[in-house]
């Protein structure tokens, strides 16, 4: 069994989302989709509206359903669905739902034609990412279908949104140009008489480095989890706390000659006779495998690079020929006194976001 923990600091959300309501005038939609990046869905969303979150976002119509199962009263948008999605639970339990297309617009028509609650319906555009949303060109059909259906009081469009492709690159030239794409979408909508409560832009790197682009409601996701996707020019992460840390120890500790090869393949050998640290953790907790070699952990505040190949369930780090480490000593995967999610990132080739996420995953978690 391995012995890798997840540990969640709540209070460091709840600190976190503080800190961004601070730096804005907009309402707060704290994103915990995927399990609250691995955070844990519900105690995550608690946190954030502790911090003063106004709104959850999620991307899966079943986190929507268990944050509210689970006692969450607040605002929520869901938005990543076809045609074939639980229209009527969500609506039923006051969920606001996102429009990409005519056909999702037709089923919550359906739903509401046939006694649901009139339902809380967001607009998504696509100003340019690619992915959700209807085209500027195909806006103004939708909004007729929407706005006969609004006129027998079977929707209520209480928002637009659309989603940055680029806003981790701040000064990157897509940011204004799809800024000014969505600008021409709410103007296409007040021309067809839809009065909106919620215009909705900003991901976390827009909510650190666009104020100008908050409209009425920022989405920040990464940074509410302490992970800014963008430096902070003063070298301070912008006040935000990583909430994630997470650990595991050492099982077994032998000496070793010059020579000796380490893990499957032997893609490390010993130089010196040295001490081998074998630690209970591998790529079936979220280990990467490409991190063989490259990524670092720390034991007794020093740091190791992992000696070799990940294994599926344990890894190896060279301690050195006089180390004062022992069996049951912690090791610091990411962490304070550690490697951060960002470290592993560059050691793998990969972005913080999915380091969080995998470390997450559905494993247990402790909360503090």
């Amino acid at each position: 069994m391995s012995r890798l923990t997840v540990k969640i600091d709540t209070d460091a959300i709840t600190s976190n989302v503080a800190t961004l309501v601070g730096r804005t005038t907009a309402a707060v939609m704290a994103v915990v989709k995927a399990d609250g990046y691995g955070h844990g869905l519900v105690e995550a969303g608690r946190a954030a509206r502790a911090g003063g979150a106004t709104w959850l976002g999620v991307a899966q119509p079943h986190e929507a359903l268990e944050l509210r199962a689970l006692g969450d009263e607040g605002r929520i948008l869901t938005w990543l669905y076809g045609p074939d999605f639980p229209a009527r639970e969500l609506i039923e339990a006051g969920v606001d739902v996102s429009v990409s297309s005519a056909e999702v617009l037709g089923e919550i028509v359906a739903v509401s034609r046939d006694g649901a609650p009139c339902p809380r319906v967001h607009i998504a555009v696509d100003t340019g990412l690619g992915r959700e949303g209807v085209t500027l060109a195909e806006l103004p059909g939708l909004l007729e279908l929407v706005k006969a259906a609004q006129r027998e009081g079977l929707v209520r469009v209480v928002g637009m949104w659309s989603h940055l492709a680029w806003a981790d690159a701040p000064g990157h030239p897509t940011i204004d140009l799809q800024a000014r794409v969505f600008r021409q979408a709410l103007v296409i909508a007040q021309q067809a008489s839809i009065a909106l409560e919620v215009r909705h832009l900003a991901n976390s790197a827009c909510t650190l480095t666009r104020p100008d682009l908050h409209f009425d409601l920022v989405r920040p996701g990464i940074a509410i989890y302490g992970l800014p996707p963008v430096e902070d020019p003063e070298g301070k992460n912008f006040g935000l706390k990583p909430a994630m840390s997470v650990t595991s120890e050492i099982i077994l500790v032998k000496d070793v000659p010059a020579g000796q090869g380490v893990s499957y393949g032997h893609e490390y050998v010993t130089v010196h006779p040295t001490t081998l640290g074998l630690v209970s953790a591998g790529y079936a907790d979220g280990v990467f495998r490409a991190a063989g070699s490259v990524a670092e952990v720390s034991v007794r505040g020093r740091r190791y690079r992992i000696a070799g190949r990940v294994c599926m369930d344990q890894f190896v780090i060279d301690l050195g020929p006089a180390t004062t480490v022992c069996v049951g000593d912690e090791v610091t995967l990411i962490g304070p006194g550690g490697p951060s999610a960002q470290d592993w990132a560059t050691a793998v080739g990969t972005i913080d976001y999915e380091i969080v996420c995998r470390f997450g995953g559905s494993r247990p978690k402790t909360f503090s």
